[in-house]
């Protein structure tokens, strides 16, 4: 059967392409219906990666966190017409030390392998997580993204020391939210104190301890541990008030994307003993494991409906760029695609 698959050419610029899906016995065939955009496709809308990068990755469909419709399923894991949450991150191998999230030969949509930006998708039942009742479809959308901190936060809880009366979290968007938001709830008596740049978004942080603004930190104010979630130009110095703001022998869990190198104060790591920690990306389990938390937290849910932005139904070329336009000069908030085919 022939397959639509929404391209981005080059920066700004979509086509339709059309690809053969060889239906077999091993693949459920799905149809997107709610989609994300993440910070991640903008680098490759707006063409801020580097050139080289962007030569090799485009053409390629966009987008790797949303949800889909069942069409038909060949393996008998889901009944047709079953609403699923689509894992991004394709393993072809295990390994018993690395996680499939960073095994080099791991696929994954919208960075080397086309996203969810189709008609329709094929792929393996493994890859796909019955989507819960009751959930809002427009946060179910961005399931990725919030799949990413839970990892981040699972591999700090087995890194980091026991002291954790206070856990610092710098950023104000979208990623600082969720992560922040997950921190408050797994670790319920520590405290978290949330540093941003704009006083308006570091307010929608209801459930933290305390905010700051990054220019008016008290000269004492000090964590146990750290996650930087601010990326871009704004990483350097937000690592650099971590440094200065972490209490000895603690974790800074690093998130942020950036696309260049961070300079960091290699003498004050030394001295205070702190452990530097990247997470990117999720699997499976995290994906398993975090809509068990939601059932647990249900509240989580309500917290995250604050987040959805922009809501723009997509049926051509034209609404992509559209959405992808308005992603850009949104205040706040996640662009949620709805994908109306």
């Amino acid at each position: 059967m022939l397959n639509t698959v929404y391209q981005l050419k080059r920066p700004r610029q979509f086509e339709a392409v059309f690809k053969n899906v060889e239906l077999d016995d091993k693949h459920v065939l799905i149809r997107p219906t709610y989609l994300s955009i993440c910070n991640a496709d903008q680098r490759y809308y707006q063409g801020t990666r580097n050139k080289e990068i962007l030569k090799e990755k485009l053409p390629m469909a966009l987008v790797h966190e949303g949800i889909g419709r069942v069409i038909c399923d060949p393996t008998e894991t889901f009944k047709a017409g079953t609403d699923v949450i689509i894992i991004p991150n394709i393993p072809v191998e295990t390994d018993e030390i690395i996680a499939e999230n960073y095994l080099y030969s791991s696929r994954f949509c919208s960075s080397n392998e086309d996203g969810f930006l189709q008609e329709f998708i094929q792929t393996r039942p493994d890859r796909l997580l019955r989507l819960p009742e009751g959930i809002n479809p427009s946060v179910a959308a961005f399931t990725e993204l919030v799949s990413v901190s839970y990892h981040a936060v699972e591999r700090f809880n087995k890194l980091a020391h026991a002291r954790r009366d206070i856990i610092g979290v710098w950023g104000d968007g979208n990623l600082s939210f969720v992560t922040a938001l997950l921190l408050k709830k797994r670790f319920s008596d520590s405290q978290i104190y949330v540093f941003g740049k704009h006083r308006q978004k570091i307010a929608e942080f209801t459930f933290a301890d305390k905010t700051f603004e990054i220019t008016e930190i008290p000269e004492k104010t000090e964590v146990d541990h750290a996650f930087e979630c601010v990326g871009g130009n704004g990483a350097p110095r937000a690592i650099s008030q971590i440094i200065d703001h972490i209490r000895p022998e603690g974790t800074i869990s690093i998130l942020g994307v950036t696309e260049d190198p961070a300079p960091i104060n290699t003498r004050m790591i030394l001295e205070k003993g702190l452990v530097i920690q990247g997470s990117s990306r999720s699997g499976r389990k995290d994906y398993e494991d975090l809509l068990s938390m939601y059932k647990r937290y249900p509240e989580i849910i309500d917290y995250l409906e604050n987040i959805v932005g922009e809501q723009v139904k997509v049926r051509t070329i034209d609404d992509i760029v559209r959405a992808f336009e308005k992603d850009i000069y949104k205040p706040s908030g996640k662009t949620i695609i709805i994908w109306d085919k």
